[in-house]
């Protein structure tokens, strides 16, 4: 039977903190890499991630922190990658241990820019890793919601489903939930999607649409979801279940979402810079919007709110106008 071993945690953001929660909770041991020596000691000092997620403390004693990824890769078993999509490529390109022999965890919903992959399929291209080691983690879930233990539902997705059931082991407890699935790759490009429409959502809500529009604006995201995987990855997939439909509702509605935030200040005038830079966190969805463009440059699916959403951030058409464009296009 196989086991997870002993785990890393591979960033240091919000929802790093709280997987990192849920999983020593179980092991009561974690290795966990943080790219910065002076944010390591404030964390053991404090007893908290002194930048996200300050509610939540642990016990050191039971972390193995380092700011060698090399060092934490060659001591752990199991890597859970989350780290932001866009900074992914900076971070492995320090990585020169071999892991296409550990279990490869991504909970990172991105797409890794320039190359435009989603993560299972970077790391099986440039690491070897091959698919049955590697698996994703996906689902309605804000960090803020698990750090405060509110119940939420999780997905482990991987081709093998022992390594996948393995996993779920160390992620379930009173306030988690979990199954696995084997669509990997339809997760991952859900995960990237819906922080898509996120910003749609979040635009209209800046242009003061109301609910019944938004309504309307949500049902034609999972339909065009759904158009795009079963021209991209065809696969029996049930469209409403939670890894889907369900993470595309809390991303698109929740006041916790990034993404619906970005899109408001967007919707009410804010420059997509000045949006960033007022935020001081990272709205994937930016950056998940031009390679999700580039990618159906192959493909051609009928995608009008992610043309429309584009269109805005990086043609800097205007908002009234464009979504204006894209309400003509819905019944």
């Amino acid at each position: 039977m196989f086991s997870c071993g002993k785990i890393a945690i591979i960033g240091g953001g919000s929802w790093a903190t709280a997987i990192a929660k849920i999983i020593v909770s179980h092991t009561h041991h974690i290795g966990w890499y943080l790219r910065r020596d002076d944010r390591i000691e404030d964390f053991k000092r404090m007893r908290h991630n002194p930048a996200y997620l300050e509610m939540v403390h642990f016990d050191v004693d039971e972390i193995y922190f380092s700011s060698d990824i090399n060092d934490l890769v060659q001591k752990y078993d199991t890597l859970v990658f989350v780290i932001p999509s866009p900074y992914i490529k900076n971070n492995l390109n320090r990585l020169k241990t071999r892991i296409k022999d550990k279990f490869v965890v991504t909970a990172i919903k991105g797409i890794v820019p320039d190359n435009n992959l989603v993560v299972s399929e970077y790391f099986h291209q440039v690491f070897d890793v091959p698919y049955e080691n590697l698996a994703c983690v996906g689902g309605p879930s804000h960090a803020e919601e698990v750090a405060l233990e509110r119940l939420t539902y999780l997905t482990v997705g991987c081709a093998d489903t022992e390594k996948a059931q393995a996993l779920t082991s160390v992620l379930e407890n009173n306030y988690v939930k979990t199954k696995v699935a084997a669509d990997v790759t339809g997760i991952e490009y859900a995960s990237v999607l819906k922080n898509v429409y996120a910003i749609a959502t979040g635009i209209c809500n800046g242009l003061k649409y109301g609910d019944n529009f938004q309504a309307v604006l949500i049902a034609n995201s999972i339909t065009e979801m759904k158009r795009f995987m079963n021209v991209v990855h065809p696969l029996e997939r049930n469209m409403v279940d939670s890894v889907y439909l369900g993470d595309l509702l809390v991303t698109t509605y929740s006041n916790f979402s990034r993404n619906r935030t970005f899109g408001t200040m967007i919707g009410k005038g804010y420059s997509v810079k000045s949006a960033q830079i007022e935020m001081e966190m990272i709205a994937e969805g930016y950056f998940g919007t031009k390679c999700m463009k580039e990618i159906n440059h192959r493909y051609h699916v009928n995608m009008p709110i992610l043309d429309a959403v584009y269109n805005i951030l990086y043609e800097r058409i205007s908002p009234q106008v464009e979504i204006k464009l894209l309400t003509d296009t819905f019944r």
